[in-house]
């Protein structure tokens, strides 16, 4: 047999090892770390669609919290994780802010992940406790610039969605809001609701419940369109902001260096698990829109939010905290 001939049935037995390895996966159980505390919009979305895709593949997927440092934390293990198919990361807008936001992080964005896919996208609200003598986005501005630097907001900590939203409000508005970061989103909606912070920025779903009883007010919408589950509610752009716009969303990477066939096998099934009618209706009950699509529409994504974050992250001042 010729060296050819060995190198050719060589190939050829890679080739079938990496299809066979394909239609196996997934042969074992999955985990998507998600880099934040329970009961935030990730963890919310994430664990559906855990749920979901165990349905789809008959293999079981674990959720596994890894908060801390703005996500980084839970972020680096993916980063460092065996590129598998087996280790995978729900991340939502902190992984496109914190390059900009910190100095110097353990990994990098666009080459140390595989993209998979995008799973949902979701307005934020300004919301603020009943006591605030402000009603709508004009009045709230008019006091914050009437006391700068008093006006207080809560956040699950620096370059959280929270935070990201609430510094883009004050960077177009130009007023001076001061930043009280806890320890989670939960927590977060749990001062303003105390008193202990006069507003916050949570995703619609994590407030609606509270905003429904009259524990809290809501001012305005973050998306450039109005909600259907707050209808009367306005947008921060027809308030006054017209540029302004924040829509959160979650999606799901691998450690780079993961195999095609493998990222392609996933995102088919996370696909088929998240355009279930069920569940879009029952995510649309919380606000959210599944938007899943192809590993190159998230890289893509990435790629743009990665340099849009950076201008606001640089224009604002936002600093780790």
């Amino acid at each position: 047999m010729t060296v050819y001939a060995r190198i050719a049935i060589a190939l050829i037995t890679v080739f079938f090892c990496l299809a066979a390895g394909a239609q196996a996966y997934p042969a074992k159980p999955i985990r998507m770390i998600v880099p934040t505390s329970p009961g935030g919009i990730i963890d919310i979305v994430s664990r559906l669609t855990g749920q979901k895709l165990t349905e789809v593949t008959g293999q079981i997927v674990v959720i596994e919290n890894r908060a801390g440092a703005s996500n980084n934390i839970g972020t680096e293990y993916v980063a460092r994780a065996p590129a598998d198919g087996y280790t995978l990361l729900a991340a939502t807008l902190p992984l496109v802010v914190n390059p900009a936001l910190f100095e110097k992080l353990p990994f990098n964005v666009e080459r140390d992940f595989a993209p998979v896919s995008l799973v949902v996208s979701a307005p934020y609200v300004m919301v603020a406790h009943p006591s605030l003598p402000a009603k709508s986005v004009k009045e709230l501005v008019a006091l914050a610039k009437a006391k700068p630097g008093a006006l207080s907001y809560s956040t699950g900590g620096s370059g959280t969605n929270l935070h990201i939203a609430a510094e883009l409000f004050a960077l177009q508005a130009g007023v001076k809001l001061l930043h009280i970061p806890y320890k989670g989103g939960g927590p977060a909606l749990a001062a303003v609701i105390a008193g202990e912070a006069a507003l916050s920025f949570p995703s619609l779903g994590a407030v609606l419940p509270q905003v429904n009883a009259g524990r809290l007010r809501a001012i305005a919408i973050t998306s450039t369109q109005r909600s259907t589950l707050l209808p009367k509610v306005t947008t921060i752009a027809e308030s006054g902001y017209p540029d302004y716009a924040f829509t959160s969303w979650v999606g799901v990477l691998a450690p780079a260096g993961t195999p095609s066939e493998i990222v392609a096998a996933l995102n088919a099934h996370i696909v088929k698990a998240m355009r279930n009618p069920a569940v879009i209706e029952r995510l649309a009950a919380d606000g959210n829109e599944v938007v899943a699509g192809s590993p190159e529409q998230f890289a893509a994504l990435i790629k743009t939010e990665l340099a849009r974050w950076a201008k606001v992250v640089k224009a604002s001042g936002m600093k780790p905290e």
